[in-house]
């Protein structure tokens, strides 16, 4: 393993940016949970200690034996900052006002190496419901604000330190220098973790992983399946059997698009055309739970079928990304349920065969990062995330070819004009949700009695929040009047202007 940071999970929302920034650095980092620490290396060069939910004053709260790390440098951030002092001998106790949001460092020690270079007045973000009231003397304070005089310490005599603001997210506006200070020049992390290092390490791992096997795997289009299909294959070659279903409810003509553009990178590559299987699973369906696990199924089936035609075949590929590894293992347990379907869910269990992913250590943006170190079709890299069930789940009500036909043609006119007027790169998701819901309307001289379709666009970095995309009026005019003249069966086009949380991105 590379050089790394490991950062011990103790419920934050934030951990999984913490790494994000740790990796901007270029520098290989980990998530672990406070109860599951790894075996430490000679690789292992540094120790962060998250925020939390909890409140190290609750009976049972998380808690690590800081000795364990032996002389290792460590950070603690927000809770982690509270809970080794309160291992110290401090004492952490209610704030008097909740300390949330933007505050001002109005007292820095310049001369500690951690706040090297963070500026007298330099922006943080609080957030946290208790306040370090004290410090034993081995403690030393190096930065406070107007409110908050232990907003970052020192453990003397160590590489221990504690601050009370988040570093990690943008309102830290020097956060970043913050965390370079920490894992370059406290920890000596070199800073050589590129696409082009994991490209090399991967490859070579799997070479090893995969020797003479077959490997299959399931491929949709999207970015993650993609840059994991190109892993393997720069590993094995045509050892790797890649299978894409026309589950009937993509894009319009996004089968045969996808399918040409993989032929072109090389890959030995099968398109399954399965729509009419679809279809009938999904007859008389309109829940949404019971549409997901139809399709699931339906997939589960098709795609098993494909591989078992294949001989010998030992491996299953998968694009898992970090973000769902971290889920997995997430000390608060996998969370709640909110979309059942995964493209691939239940094949592993059903096929027995070993799993391999290539992209199980990567975010998002890194899959992106090293898919164009590959040379892979920016209009792969860029596409919109796409929903697994795809527009099944965009039909809200029972889904019939009728009515996919219906919302293609919508979605294809979006999506469109998103890319003719430059706008398509500045939305993180966007696509059309055919409603179950019927109105009336006057074409010519003739009422009308048709359906409604909504446009949905968000911007986001994760997508585990997003914000509706204020997109000109003049555009959104312009691609209403386009949908109901041109796609029969609508004559109403309404706009989502709902955000993540409390809405999801998709309806269903």
């Amino acid at each position: 393993m590379a050089q790394h940071i490991l950062i011990l999970d103790f419920g934050s929302q934030y951990t999984q940016l913490i790494a994000r920034r740790v990796r901007e650095l270029n520098v290989y980092c980990e998530i672990h949970p406070y109860n599951k620490i790894p075996t430490l290396t000679e690789e292992t060069k540094g120790i962060i200690l998250s925020g939390s939910p909890c409140s190290v004053r609750d009976e049972g709260a998380p808690s690590v034996d800081l000795g364990q790390f032996g002389h290792l440098p460590v950070l603690g951030v927000c809770y982690g900052a509270q809970l080794i002092a309160q291992l110290k001998g401090g004492n952490v106790t209610p704030s008097k006002i909740r300390e949330y949001g933007r505050a001002r460092l109005n007292q820095v020690d310049h001369h500690n190496p951690l706040l090297k270079e963070i500026s007298l007045d330099s922006q943080v973000w609080m957030s946290h419901a208790d306040t370090i009231s004290s410090v034993p003397g081995e403690l030393e304070v190096i930065a406070s604000t107007a409110s908050v005089r232990v907003a970052a310490y020192h453990v003397k005599g160590t590489q221990t330190y504690g601050i009370q603001f988040h570093p990690e997210v943008t309102h830290s506006l020097e956060g970043k220098n913050l965390l370079r200070n920490f894992v370059v020049h406290i920890c000596g992390c070199r800073q050589d973790w590129t696409p082009d290092q994991y490209i090399e390490v991967t490859v070579a791992e799997l070479k090893r992983q995969l020797g003479a096997d077959k490997v299959v795997m399931a491929l949709s289009g999207g970015v993650d399946s993609t840059v994991a299909a190109a892993l393997i294959h720069q590993a094995i070659g045509d050892r790797l059997y890649c299978v894409f279903v026309d589950n009937g409810l993509l894009r319009k003509d996004e089968f045969g698009q996808v399918l040409k553009s993989y032929q072109g990178m090389g890959l030995n590559i099968k398109g399954v055309d399965s729509k009419d299987r679809f279809y009938q699973a999904l007859k008389g369906l309109s829940e949404p739970e019971a549409k997901r696990k139809a399709i699931g199924k339906t997939f589960i089936d098709v795609f098993d079928l494909e591989a078992h035609a294949i001989e010998n075949v030992r491996w299953l590929g998968q694009g898992t990304i970090y973000p769902d590894v971290i889920e997995s293992v997430s000390v608060k347990g996998p969370s709640q349920t909110i979309k059942s379907h995964h493209n691939v869910g239940g094949l592993p269990e059903k096929m027995k065969m070993k799993v391999v992913e290539p992209l199980k250590s990567l975010f998002k943006d890194e899959v992106r990062l090293v898919g164009k170190t590959l040379g892979i079709d920016p209009a792969i890299l860029g596409r919109h995330p796409f929903p697994g069930p795809g527009l099944g789940i965009r039909i809200l009500g029972e889904v019939t070819p009728e009515r996919v036909r219906i919302l293609q043609e919508a979605d294809h006119i979006f999506i469109s004009h998103l890319r003719s007027s430059g706008l398509y790169d500045k939305v993180w998701q966007a696509g059309a949700v055919l409603l179950p819901v019927y109105s009336v309307g006057v074409m010519g001289d003739e009422r009308t009695y048709e359906q409604v379709v909504a446009l949905r666009a968000v911007v986001s970095v994760d997508g585990m929040t997003a914000d509706w995309s204020h997109l000109p009026h003049d555009f959104l005019g312009e691609v209403s009047s386009t949908i109901i003249n041109n796609v029969k069966g609508i004559n109403r086009v309404v706009y989502d202007i709902s955000s993540k949380p409390p809405a999801t991105i998709e309806w269903e």
